[in-house]
């Protein structure tokens, strides 16, 4: 599973990082982190709003940092 974090690297930015993270281990889930900071590569994408989660290539999660629960019932 490709996990993909949208966003300049501010601390929302790394805290959905981590819930996203929690949310994968905790399903025993093996995947990659991509972190996208640059705002040409972000709009051309799709997102509107950061932070913003995309699980291979699907946003999930946009403008709000998600608890680690709330990702792991949108990935499963």
């Amino acid at each position: 599973m490709k996990l993909t974090i949208y966003g300049s690297g501010c601390a929302k930015c790394r805290q959905l990082t981590a819930n996203a993270e929690a949310a994968a281990h905790a399903l025993g889930l093996e995947y990659d982190v991509e972190k996208v900071t640059d705002v040409n590569t972000i709009i051309a994408d799709g997102v509107m709003h950061t932070p913003a989660l995309a699980v291979d290539g699907t946003i999930i999660i946009e403008g709000k940092v998600a608890a680690a629960e709330e990702i792991e019932a949108l990935i499963t």
